[in-house]
């Protein structure tokens, strides 16, 4: 095989990235458009409305009606005065099916914004309904910037909450950790406003609720003064990353890898905290072409030939580096669409379970080119948090594009996250149902009490949630 010699010098970790076979993991070319939502407050649809699709596509529902309040006021009082099922909708972005219902979406777009900060104790009060990417500015604004965030900032702040979205760092918890404080208001109609000292069980219930407690309409988050981080990037092979993946994660703010699959090289990303000038500048064209090009005849060998043309090629990769305020650096735009599942695993289990991961790939011969993702997350004391508890966890993801059959790939994966102890992301496809779910999550049945309590007739369930907690 011809190594890919014409690269040399022209190819960077951001257009790797950007190429063909890769680029629709990482997506690095432009945002894509918003999905269009009622502004129509009391818009309860009469006649079949327009079906609802997740952010990949890959879930589709035909619910009764949308209900998009404009207010907390108009959200209790459709709630006191309906019955029937409901689900709670933001972004669209997860890909388990959390949100499908034949009853009514509660789309809580409009409840959204900056309410209020506190400058002395660096709190801050949005909308639930707040897109993730919307709120670095405005705390820049008021002289705070959240602690961390994760890789897509699509999200509604409820909706990652909800399912325990956590970013990168082994000092960080998921974003349902910085919540000190939040309003709920339960299927009835009744506004309970959630903190530590006042409800300390729903607390820890709400804040990973999966939407099953009631609607959150707005949070509290404990922020920090605004800073700049510096992301460095380079390419290193798989098993020395891990080798020393302990001390490297110590040592960085954020520090995490995307192994290759059938190669031998992960891409490396390592973000730490800075006082150097913003320089941030756009992909090269020239350069997302040529990697493209190189990457479309690489994916076209069957995967068995992969490996020497990859190395080739990953060992050409330039290193590079990004400043820029903390929320432009730690959050990407994703342009090509894709379904993810991702499991954290207790953090002695992490390597092992990759190496079987990767290997198993190998070993089977799986079509699949979109790298891996590996990091790690710290502990908290949720109760649903993939890595509540006593013990720090590693995340781990496989990915497949839009529109390709993610199942057989995601079928063959999952068991090796279970031999590990693993806990499925809720927003992220997996197979587990209640029995599973008792025995990986300690607080389970407390859970259980509280959403009985609040939804005693299950106006919250749908199809999924009854096998989560029911099944």
């Amino acid at each position: 095989m011809n190594r890919p010699g014409s690269l040399q010098g022209k190819i960077s970790r951001r257009g790797l990235l950007a190429g063909a076979a890769l680029g629709g993991f990482f997506g690095l070319l432009g945002r894509p458009a918003a999905e269009a939502q009622s502004t129509n407050p009391w818009a309860v649809s009469k006649a079949a409305p327009t079906p609802w699709r997740n952010w990949s596509g890959g879930l589709v529902a035909h619910p009764a009606g949308r209900f998009s309040p404009a207010t907390e006021s108009e959200l209790v009082d459709f709630l006191s005065s309906t019955r029937g099922p409901i689900r709670p909708v933001g972004s669209g972005h997860s890909f388990s099916p959390l949100v499908p219902t034949d009853g009514q979406l509660i789309v809580i777009d409009q409840l959204a914004g900056l309410l209020a900060h506190d400058r002395d104790r660096l709190t801050a009060t949005f909308g639930a309904g707040t897109r993730l990417s919307d709120m670095g500015q405005p705390l820049t604004e008021v002289g705070q910037a959240m602690l961390n965030l994760p890789d897509i900032d699509r999200q509604t702040l409820a909706g990652a909450t909800a399912t325990a979205t956590h970013g990168t760092g082994i000092d960080f918890t998921c974003l349902s950790g910085f919540v000190s404080q939040l309003r709920l208001i339960t299927p009835q109609g009744e506004v309970l406003d959630v903190a530590p000292d006042s409800h300390p069980a729903l607390f820890n219930a709400a804040r990973v609720s999966l939407g099953a407690l009631g609607l959150v309409t707005r949070m509290t988050l404990q922020n920090r003064t605004v800073y700049k981080l510096k992301s460095r990037n380079w390419v290193q092979r798989t098993e020395d990353v891990l080798q020393d993946f302990d001390t490297s994660a110590a040592a960085h703010r954020h520090f995490e890898m995307f192994p290759l699959t059938h190669a031998d090289y992960a891409l490396v990303l390592a973000i730490d905290e800075t006082d150097e000038a913003i320089n941030n500048p756009p992909p090269d064209p020239e350069q997302e072409a040529a990697t493209a090009n190189a990457l479309g005849a690489i994916a076209a060998l069957p995967p068995a030939q992969r490996r020497v043309q990859l190395n080739a090629l990953a060992e050409q990769i330039e290193p590079t580096e990004q400043v820029d305020w903390s929320y432009r650096i730690l959050s990407n735009i994703r342009n090509s669409r894709f379904n993810e599942m991702e499991y954290s695993v207790p953090l002695h289990a992490g390597a092992d379970c990759l190496r079987e991961i990767l290997a198993t790939i190998t070993r089977l011969e799986v079509d699949v080119s979109m790298p891996l993702e590996y990091r790690y997350v710290s502990r908290d004391d949720t109760w649903l948090g993939m890595s509540s508890g006593d013990e720090d966890h590693a995340a781990i993801s496989i990915h497949r594009r839009a529109g390709e059959d993610y199942r057989p790939y995601f079928d063959l994966i999952e068991p090796i996250f279970w031999k590990y102890q693993g806990r499925p992301h809720w927003g992220k496809i997996h197979s587990l149902r209640s029995a599973e779910l008792r025995e990986l999550y300690p607080h389970f049945e407390e859970f259980q009490a509280v959403r009985r309590q609040l939804d005693p007739d299950g106006r919250l369930l749908n199809p999924h949630l009854r096998e989560l907690f029911e099944g």
